[in-house]
């Protein structure tokens, strides 16, 4: 069953002949492929493009091996345009072709040819490439499926596709495999044999297992506050007695290069200003943070946080951790108070300060998540997403209140 991915479809449709060259990034088995190959493709017949104009080519396949040389695959590209006409060039894989760099700077300065490549692995899994091309290269970040776009590709109820969506997460082939136990061996494999191996043959890891026991910490900390100094005890505390911050920092830089986490700061909302440490880190796929920690640390809250976070950033959101400094009186003297607010999301003009809040039965507990947005003095939307079903709901306050799963199949429910 095809799976739709209009928000990433949107975005390159939005930047045809943009004179920059589109780069789909992403932790790889994310989609850019079947985005680019078939579905962007797709789109491009239906507007009249001739499929002669669509020039593909896949590196990673071994009959397009000879092609990882840019100066054959120049070749190959020019030789394939056989009119003035436009020419839409898909390379998948790019990081494989050798220089690849001046191979793109060369076909820009084409004006009959629109750029699209992906990329997952070698300099691909950082931003080198965006850096390269210094304001010519347009950026498409994917995420793993949302919850929205998972949902009509499961073969069961919306409460079976939520437990399964939590445990497995989004990744499309997950959509595809039969049984849990087959589920599971696929992202385990995947983190070893794919996730792994691409971060230690990049940046030569002098301590793989040093790299392997901090993807455990970011994947059993996920919405935990923490620093490289506060990593490097908890590593020394397992036996790494060699292992500084400076190298944990390091080892955590890759894994967010490969896109496999991300870092959200501490704002302060009154002050307008960040905090330099803790942080928080997210992982990009809960299903793969579930794997890494073989299945046995499910809290709902936490992956509950987890997928609204990343819910946020694939709609294009920047998302901040928020931190409201107040005053309170207590024995007669004034104090000074801190309370947090899990995400402060920004896109333009628009701010949303949201809780992820699993379970609000308790009076105490849901004074503690709405006390933080009573001492925000600004009109911005405050929302508390809560477990389960629950239509969207305003208090007198005007604090929304709704459901996790309302909130994420309504592409809209920010707006309610």
């Amino acid at each position: 069953m095809p799976i739709k991915r209009d928000r990433y479809l949107q975005k390159l449709i939005d930047s045809k002949w943009n004179g920059m060259v589109k780069i789909i990034t992403g932790v790889r088995r994310c989609g850019k492929s079947y985005l680019l190959f078939r579905l962007f493709k797709t789109h491009l017949l239906s507007e009249g493009v001739k499929s002669e104009h669509i020039i593909e080519i896949a590196l990673d396949s071994l009959e397009n091996k000879p092609l990882r040389d840019v100066n054959a695959l120049y070749d190959r590209i020019v030789g394939s345009i056989d009119d003035g006409e436009k020419y839409y060039v898909f390379l998948d894989e790019i990081q494989l072709a050798d220089d690849f760099e001046s191979l793109l700077n060369s076909l820009l300065h084409k004006e009959n040819l629109d750029l699209y490549v992906t990329g997952s692995n070698s300099k691909m899994l950082s931003s080198d490439i965006i850096t390269e091309f210094r304001g010519r290269g347009d950026e498409i970040r994917m995420w793993p499926l949302s919850f929205s776009e998972f949902l009509p590709s499961f073969n069961g109820t919306e409460e079976e596709a939520w437990d399964k969506y939590t445990e497995y997460g989004g990744l499309p082939e997950i959509t595809a495999i039969g049984t849990d136990e087959k589920k599971a061996s696929y992202l385990q494999n995947l983190i070893k044999k794919t996730y792994k191996k691409d971060i230690t043959d990049r940046y030569a890891i002098s301590f793989p297992s040093a790299l392997d026991n901090i993807f455990n910490v970011l994947s059993s900390s996920v919405g935990s506050l923490t620093n490289p100094i506060r990593l490097r005890d908890t590593m020394i505390a397992k036996g790494y007695k060699a292992i500084d911050d400076e190298t944990v920092s390091a080892y955590v830089g890759y894994l967010e290069n490969a896109f496999l986490f991300e870092r959200s700061q501490r704002y302060d909302v009154k002050g307008r200003s960040y905090f330099d440490t803790p942080s928080k880190y997210y992982a990009v796929d809960i299903g793969l943070r579930n794997a890494k920690l073989n299945f046995r640390q499910n809290e709902m809250a936490h992956i509950m946080e987890n997928i609204i976070y990343n819910e946020l950033r694939s709609r294009g959101y920047s998302v901040d951790i928020g931190v409201v400094k107040y005053t309170k009186t207590e024995d007669g003297r004034r104090k000074e108070k801190t309370a947090e607010i899990d995400f402060v999301a920004n896109r333009g003009s628009r701010r949303y300060y949201i809780q992820s809040a699993y379970n609000m039965d308790d009076p105490e507990k849901k004074e503690t998540e709405i006390r933080p947005f009573l001492k925000i003095n600004d009109s911005f939307k405050k929302i508390v997403v809560v477990g389960g079903l629950l239509s969207p709901r305003r208090d007198e306050n005007g604090i929304v209140t709704m459901g996790i799963r309302n909130f994420l199949k309504d592409e809209n429910s920010l707006e309610f």
